[in-house]
């Protein structure tokens, strides 16, 4: 059934998921709890353009609030009971696309010296959220933050102004790391956990951003020629960045993109930050999606034969839920596996870059509309 100029629904079974009867998606009833109690407390999940709405979603996290510890037999049982299974595909005959990203652990400290002086900022009191009925007609659409100040409503500086201290003087450092470097990945990766020297651990998540739209450097240094494609990884990135020390501000200020942070507790260091869906993400079963065409909380099955250094060499064949969302994160399959937190999650993310199949489960009653 065509749902939109780029992509269709074809209904599946679930025997056509390949990998299907290996996967243990048991990990998943967390996240379902987690968003019940969110939707029962909260408002509604926003509808992308599917228009899949929290009620549709709703019964099923009850229904899974019935299953005691469920292991991976009883909760692939209960989404064959409840859910049908959708393959997305593209109008163009592409297939879709996945990437990783992780919660990097970076030592800071709460006062700035010779060492930490490069700042992760709090959301500023005059950045504004802007809709239609705010946003000046010079502004383009995709600008969901503007500036409010004494002129009026404009861009909010970028990356290459507040880096050069548009922001100092007042009071918005939450902490300050050793490397602008480590800043800009924690601002891609959307989160971090934060080291003390007294040892406290402490935690960051995404508050807002400047605005501007994101450009990749990735994408920039294939351009110049400096990092083959095939070899393209954030790895590649950083070594690149440690090699050329005189070119750093140049190459981060290409991505005008800026974000801004909450602090939030580690209570649990099991459990991930809490994301774009509020609830805590579940390493290696949050997925992060486009979520003007999708909504929060759903289900998806992620096949990529190629992709195989998240599962000892298999292929990557699991059931995950859409918590977070990205500014690079666009179209109907495409997708951002978050790998967990720390240095060993950033490795398994840093070289993530697959052609992916796309599959989204929805309630049996939501299916019907889709034919």
């Amino acid at each position: 059934m065509t749902v939109a100029a780029s992509f269709t629904l074809q209904p599946v079974r679930f025997s056509d998921l390949p990998g299907w009867q290996a996967d243990d998606p048991s990990a998943l009833h967390i996240a379902m709890l987690d968003c019940l109690y969110y939707l029962r407390a909260g408002k509604p999940y926003r509808a992308g353009t599917l228009e899949l709405t929290s009620a549709d979603l709703l019964p099923l996290l009850e229904k899974a609030s019935l299953l005691n510890a469920p292991d991976a037999a009883a909760m692939r049982h209960f989404f064959e009971t409840e859910c049908q299974p959708f393959r997305i595909a593209r109008t163009d005959g592409q297939r879709g696309f996945v990437t990783a990203f992780y919660e990097p652990e970076i030592d800071v400290s709460a006062r700035p010296d010779d060492v930490y002086r490069f700042p992760f900022y709090r959301r500023p009191d005059d950045l504004i959220d802007l809709d239609d009925t705010n946003r000046p007609t010079d502004m383009q659409p995709s600008y969901v933050f503007g500036q409010n100040g004494p002129n009026g409503i404009g861009p909010y500086p970028d990356r290459k102004a507040i880096d050069q201290g548009a922001l100092e003087g007042r009071g918005l450092e939450i902490a300050w790391a050793k490397s602008r470097v480590d800043v800009f990945f924690v601002h891609v990766q959307g989160a971090a956990r934060l080291r003390y020297p007294d040892g406290r651990l402490g935690r960051i998540t995404y508050a807002a951003k400047a605005g501007h739209a994101f450009s990749g450097i990735g994408s920039l240094l294939i351009e110049r020629g400096e990092i083959a494609p095939e070899a393209m990884s954030m790895q590649a990135i950083r070594q690149w960045l440690a090699d050329h020390p005189d070119q750093v501000d140049e190459v981060l200020w290409h991505n005008r993109s800026y974000i801004f942070f909450r602090e939030a507790p580690v209570d649990d260091v099991s459990r991930g930050p809490v994301a774009a869906a509020k609830v805590p993400l579940v390493a290696g079963r949050s997925l992060a999606v486009d979520r003007l065409i999708h909504t929060f909380g759903f289900p998806f099955f992620i096949h990529s034969e190629n992709l195989t250094r998240l599962d000892e060499g298999q292929p990557f064949a699991r059931l995950m839920m859409a918590l977070d969302t990205g500014s690079a994160i666009v179209g109907p399959a495409r997708g951002d596996i978050f790998t967990g937190s720390g240095f060993e999650a950033g490795e398994r993310a840093g070289a993530v870059r697959n052609d992916a199949d796309f599959y989204i489960l929805m309630p049996k009653q939501a299916a019907a509309r889709f034919g």
